[in-house]
């Protein structure tokens, strides 16, 4: 009989957390836990000149200089907050709230992450996020809640336990001189994986299995194929024909499909050296931030295929054992402010898409979202929009990770 993994870990996980809050003596508390009861007056009286601590994926020089040379700033003189960024993502959020959950510790060293999808499954599967909050904010208003890419993070309702930040769709990346028609779907890309060994490889991390979700999903014959809870007999149907599709262009894979590249910024020095021809993207944008920072020729472009690619938003959620949950509010608020999302989606700052609904916001700010510099290598938001994939639940991102590892890398 074959195990069913995800249930398994979805055992393990309750089961470790009931041991933890066992030991604890209760569920788990939260620091300043009346603060859904104060007012936005009071919540902001309360966060100035509290010190907080952000965790967040710290792999991109943009992201972080607009971090720290915007957000930090704006926060410190607009309301006497000092945020503090340290390194860290999925699995490094997860094990150190578990870590002082098993301690017993009642204040968390963190007070709020950047996440979504399986971590955001994962936390609150350990009861460790604070909320809901979102509409205690003053820009909730301003959040487009219509758009389903939005309101969902894996297949999950958000439910006001995380506050959305941004909002991005996968994109491929080549370099025009080399490739003049790049493949559209899964079967035109074999064939030219076939016709050009060594050029094509995948990444074993979170990009690398997104692109292969998008794949499941081509498999399926729909774009709805996986919408819904995670369905054991469909994942075994398809991701059986994902592993053959696969091995089968293994042979002529990057390194003959030996080893994979361990992180997509490997993938893209592989592709600037010309030993591939490819390298994929979680932010639709990003050809265009590398190409400003010189780190890719004005040759790449980006371009998304028919077959469809992953879209995405990612979140900003707050501790449920931090002690400076007012001032995690006010950073929130001010992430999704019109000022701190217009100036994320400039093209040479991070060309982040925003959460917003532009049709929501007052003064002059519509007008300034709609005149932000056109992109000029990336492709346009509103050609793409229709291959568009929702993602599938958490549980296929963590089987997918799972299986590659046993059905292609270890085969």
């Amino acid at each position: 009989m074959v195990s069913n993994f995800i249930a398994f870990m979805r055992y393990f996980i309750l089961l470790l957390v009931s041991i933890v809050l066992a030991s604890c003596g209760n569920a788990p508390q939260e620091g300043n836990s009346d603060v859904s009861k104060k007012s936005w007056e009071q919540i902001t009286a309360d966060a100035k000149g509290q010190t907080l601590t952000m965790m967040m994926w710290q792999g991109d020089p943009l992201i972080n200089k607009y971090m720290t040379d915007f957000v930090v700033p704006q926060l410190k003189s607009k309301y006497d907050i000092q945020l503090n960024i340290v390194g860290g993502q999925g699995n490094a959020v997860v094990s150190a709230l578990m870590s002082e959950m098993e301690a017993g510790k009642e204040k968390s060293e963190l007070d709020m992450m950047w996440i979504n999808g399986e971590t955001f499954f994962q936390l609150r599967e350990i009861q460790a996020l604070h909320g809901p909050f979102v509409e205690q904010l003053p820009n909730n208003k301003f959040l487009n809640w219509e758009n389903e890419f939005i309101s969902t993070d894996f297949q999950q309702p958000v439910n006001g336990m995380e506050c959305p930040w941004g909002n991005v769709q996968m994109a491929w990346i080549y370099d025009s001189t080399r490739v003049q028609q790049p493949p559209m779907n899964m079967a035109e890309l074999a064939q030219w994986v076939k016709a050009n060994p060594g050029k094509f490889t995948i990444p074993n991390e979170f990009t690398g299995m997104t692109l292969l979700k998008a794949w499941l999903i081509e498999l399926s014959g729909s774009k709805d194929g996986l919408k819904g809870p995670f369905n054991e007999g469909q994942y075994k149907e398809l991701s059986t024909k994902l592993w053959a599709y696969i091995n089968d262009l293994k042979p002529y894979m990057w390194n003959e499909g030996k080893s994979f590249p361990a992180g997509v910024s490997q993938l893209h020095q592989l592709l600037v050296s010309g030993e591939v021809a490819f390298s994929l993207s979680n932010n639709d944008a990003e050809v265009d931030n590398k190409i400003l920072q010189g780190i890719f020729p004005k040759t790449f472009k980006a371009y998304v295929p028919s077959g469809g690619t992953i879209q995405n938003s990612h979140y900003l959620g707050i501790v449920n054992r931090s002690a400076h949950k007012e001032a995690a509010m006010v950073v929130c608020n001010f992430m999704i402010s019109p000022e701190a999302q217009f100036e994320k989606m400039k093209p040479d700052v991070w060309g982040d898409a925003t959460v917003l609904n532009i049709e929501k916001l007052e003064g002059d700010w519509k007008e300034k979202f709609n005149n932000i510099p056109g992109r000029v290598n990336a492709p346009k938001r509103t050609v793409i929009q229709q291959y568009a994939l929702m993602e599938p639940a958490a549980e296929y991102m963590i089987r997918l990770f799972e299986e590659f590892r046993t059905q292609v890398i270890e085969k």
